[in-house]
């Protein structure tokens, strides 16, 4: 057993660039900054050191950085090492851990007095000095008292791996692989603790820039948002659906690994994802919830919907109405996420207006619900299910009259970034019911959907959003995405059931 990190120290020589002594305008490492925000976020105390005569322009930099991310900075000289311990203690306390110290190897004289101080010394090898050298699967290689890296991006896992060591084999290790801002939204609540959560998870990130495959022979689990690393879906192709996205290179690495290591634990198995990147999959697998009607309750479906090729197509009229879909309806592009424009969409009011409409094809017509502008947003994680209440798109009637100077033009819209709303008195909603017509959120009938939703997509953590049909009552599920961020939820609630969820689902898989 040994000593977990307490706090991280890194030495200069490893936030700072190679400049010329007296250079005027220093500059910082590459990739330093995705480094930075790891550290911010995995409430690990943080500081940055440097040596007495340093330049001013320097100092100056390192300090504002340290600001900027809420670190430390200390004096650290080979000659002044006790009074930085001393300097650090009194700023840090007992951080529960050993001092994880970061140093570039250009600074060798101060490895001597370094070694004796009681810290873990991680060495950042020099450009033109990597190596190879690897130890049990990680990237990181151990010599001695030392623990050398190649790169800034090691970091995190060399951390990981280092608790993981000194806790043993009661946690276990979860992978990450998403983009930076979405990670950045998970990590800044807390969800990605590089120390063990209560349930025994260690999370550490996974990326593209170092090779992949040491860094999953490190971990138990693989967390991923897929849709994040999709380049083209190419829906023209009778070939499986997993055969018409091109992924990026990185991603095809993984998805190779992980179907040459079909027990690693995946959240979740990337063929499990390809219904909800397909808007038209995921319309007929919502057909069946027919079979959860009930005598006496309330319907739960989801809308009527025409697939189109052609919006050209001469009996466009005839195969809508065919379909149960009367104007205004909501347009959207077959593909779901993970490309440009699969958010873009239109509410369209004549038929004539679709010949011209610019949302990508093949789209999906989809039924407008008139909804009281009252979305309820779902989030399943586990076995948890949470909901949370938004304000939404308008009924019909308002869109009419607001479009009429317009001329009853589509209206058209980015999902993610606008929607058309209703104003303060068209949101008539409490919570759990709509002012308008008394109807309700029936959240037991909600929970059964939810939970048949998880059995068909065989999915761990998806969300689904749900509007109330005016005048039916009918819980109308209008779409189904993978791994969502949840944040309407509160984190001292969403975390935890994120954790279990992630968990109970190695667990489960573990016992097959």
């Amino acid at each position: 057993m040994g000593v977990v990190v307490g706090g991280v120290i890194l030495d200069s020589s490893v936030v700072l660039a190679n400049s010329p002594p007296q250079h005027e305008n220093p500059s910082l490492q590459p990739a330093l900054d995705s480094l930075l925000r790891k550290l911010r976020h995995s409430k690990i105390p943080t500081g940055i050191s440097y040596e007495l005569g340093l330049s001013d322009h320097k100092v100056s930099l390192l300090k504002r950085l340290a600001t900027l991310y809420s670190f430390d900075c200390f004096i650290l000289n080979a000659s002044s090492v006790d009074d930085a311990k001393n300097e650090i203690m009194l700023a840090w306390g007992d951080t529960g851990g050993s001092i994880l110290y970061l140093v570039s190897d250009e600074k060798k004289e101060f490895f001597p007095k370094l070694s004796n101080c009681g810290w873990l010394i991680v060495v950042l090898r020099s450009l033109g000095q990597e190596s190879a050298d690897v130890t049990e699967g990680g990237t990181a290689c151990e010599n001695s008292s030392m623990i050398y890296i190649n790169k800034l991006e090691e970091l995190p896992s060399t951390i990981c791996h280092i608790n993981r060591k000194a806790i043993g084999n009661d946690v276990m290790t979860v992978g990450y692989v998403m983009k930076p801002s979405r990670e950045e939204d998970f990590a800044k609540r807390g969800a990605f603790p590089l120390y063990p959560t209560k349930n025994g998870l260690i999370f550490t990130p996974l990326t593209f820039e170092l090779p992949l495959s040491p860094q999953l022979q490190e971990v138990d689990i693989v967390l991923h948002k897929a849709t994040d690393e999709i380049i083209s879906v190419d829906l023209s192709s009778r070939t499986n659906f997993s055969n018409r996205i091109v992924y990026t290179s990185g991603m095809q690495e993984l998805r190779r690994y992980l179907e040459d290591h079909p027990d690693c634990c995946v959240i979740d198995s990337l063929n499990n994802i390809y219904p909800v990147l397909d808007r038209l999959k995921i319309q007929e697998i919502l057909l069946g919830l027919e079979d959860l009607k009930t005598e006496g309750r309330c319907t739960i479906r989801g809308p009527h919907f025409l697939k189109v090729d052609n919006f050209n197509e001469p009996d466009l009229l005839q195969r809508l109405s065919e379909a149960k879909l009367s104007l205004p309806s909501i347009v959207k592009p077959q593909v779901a996420c993970g490309v440009a424009n699969a958010h873009k969409m239109a509410i369209v009011f004549k038929i004539e207006d679709f010949k011209d409409l610019s949302v990508p094809l093949p789209a999906i017509v989809q039924e407008y619900v008139d909804h009281s502008s009252t979305l309820y947003k779902f989030y399943v994680l586990g076995e948890k299910v949470f909901y949370a209440v938004k304000k939404s798109t308008p009924n019909a009637d308002v869109l009419v009259k607001s479009s009429e100077s317009n001329g009853l033009k589509p209206l058209v819209f980015d999902s993610l970034k606008s929607l058309p709303t209703a104003n303060e008195d068209q949101h008539n909603s409490d919570g759990n019911c709509s002012k308008e017509t008394n109807h309700c959120i029936d959240l037991e009938l909600v929970t059964d959907a939810a939970n048949w939703l998880m059995r068909v997509l065989d999915l761990t953590i998806f969300g689904f959003d749900v509007v109330i049909q005016e005048r039916t009552g009918d819980h109308v599920i209008v779409d189904v995405n993978y791994l969502p961020s949840f944040k309407e939820v509160p984190d001292d609630t969403a975390i935890p059931a994120f954790w279990e969820a992630i968990k109970n689902k190695f667990e489960s898989k573990r016992s097959k």
